[in-house]
This record gives C-alpha cells, sequence and structure tokens, in this order.
C-alpha cells in the first residue's frame, strides 16, 4: 500500500524517513479553516483537513490501495495558540510569551486510507508534549530569530535546532514537538494493518 504525506514539512519528511517508511510527499492545498477552540481539537480539524483533500485528490486520479498522513502542529502557552510566526516581530513576541514556564505542543494526525473500490476511512487523533523553557533574555530572543530557523515553525522555535539551548525538559514524545508523533502513527498505521 502506498503512503503519501500530505505535508511539505522537512521534519515529518525525516521522522517518516527514520523509522523506515516509504512514502510520497503530497502536499495539502486546502485553505485551512479554524472552527474549534481547544488545541487538541485545532489540530485534529487541521489535519482531517489536509488528509481529505489529498486523499480526494488520489481518488480523483484514480489511484487506489493507499494511506494519507495529514498533520499539523501547534504550540499552545498561557491559554493561546502559537501557530507560525507572520514575521520576525511575531517571532520574537512568540518567544518572550513562552518565557517563565511550561507550555503544550499539539500534533494532530489523520490517517486517510482507500482500498480498490470502498469509499476513504479516516482516523484522527492528537498527541500532547509539555515543555519546558530556561529564560531568554532580548539579545537571545533576537539573535535566535535572526538565525531564521523560527521562522517556519510552532510556537516560533524548533526543539531540534539552535534552540535545544533553552529546553530544560520535556514531558512526552520528543517527536511529536519535532512536528509528528511518529511512534504514535506506526501503531495506529499497524493496527490497520498498512504496516
Amino acid at each position: 500500500m502506498k503512503i503519501y504525506l500530505a505535508s511539505a514539512s522537512p521534519r515529518r519528511k525525516e521522522l517518516l524517513k527514520q523509522v523506515g517508511i516509504s512514502f510520497k510527499v503530497t502536499p495539502s492545498l486546502v485553505e485551512e479553516k479554524v472552527t474549534k477552540v481547544r488545541p487538541d481539537e485545532v489540530v485534529e480539524e487541521l489535519s482531517y483537513q489536509k488528509a481529505v483533500d489529498v486523499c480526494g485528490r488520489l481518488a480523483a486520479e484514480g489511484k487506489e490501495d493507499f494511506v494519507v498522513i495529514g498533520a499539523d502542529t501547534v504550540v499552545s502557552a498561557w491559554g493561546k495558540i502559537l501557530g507560525k510566526p507572520a514575521d520576525k516581530a511575531d517571532a520574537v513576541r512568540m518567544l518572550k510569551e513562552l518565557q517563565g514556564g511550561s507550555h503544550q505542543v499539539y500534533t494532530g494526525v489523520t490517517l486517510a486510507w482507500k482500498y480498490k473500490d470502498m469509499s476513504a476511512m479516516y482516523a484522527t487523533f492528537s498527541e500532547c508534549t509539555d515543555v519546558t523553557m530556561y529564560a531568554m533574555n532580548d539579545e537571545e530572543i533576537k539573535a535566535y530569530v535572526d538565525s531564521g530557523e523560527p521562522m517556519d515553525k510552532a510556537g516560533a522555535y524548533g526543539i531540534q535546532g539552535l534552540f535545544a539551548a533553552y529546553i530544560q525538559g520535556i514531558c512526552g514524545d520528543y517527536n511529536n514537538v519535532v512536528g509528528l508523533p511518529v511512534g504514535r502513527v506506526c501503531q495506529e498505521l499497524k493496527k490497520r494493518g498498512i504496516m
């Protein structure tokens, strides 16, 4: 069965390769619409939209026997959801908001699979990881933002990059913070006889 990743995220690609999953990248083209408020529901909703979009396109092309992995990640801090920063000033604002405590990283995943002439089936779940940061001063925040690393990442940081210097600890799945709870994805695929 062919596996398609509904994301162009280099981090998600690396994680799937790391566990030996062969896949093709087919990014979703859907305009994301958020109707939920809770972070776990938001990422589940967005991952579902992405998976449905790619699944529908593949089915329209006549493809069969495939599974699509859709995913979305947000950071939640002090009751606010932080997605990707719009610009450098937004990245600075987000990093200042994350100071002085723990926050949560949520990744929602939707698996969409289709066998031959059957209708597509879907399974959606989310994972949450708590992240505690060391304090950063204004110069450290500016230097980090100037590196360019935070610009395409939820919460304006990448735990696997330069930002590792400011991570005090995590509780939960590290890979979830990177962008995909790949262990859970493997287990969910296995449950459905896809792996």
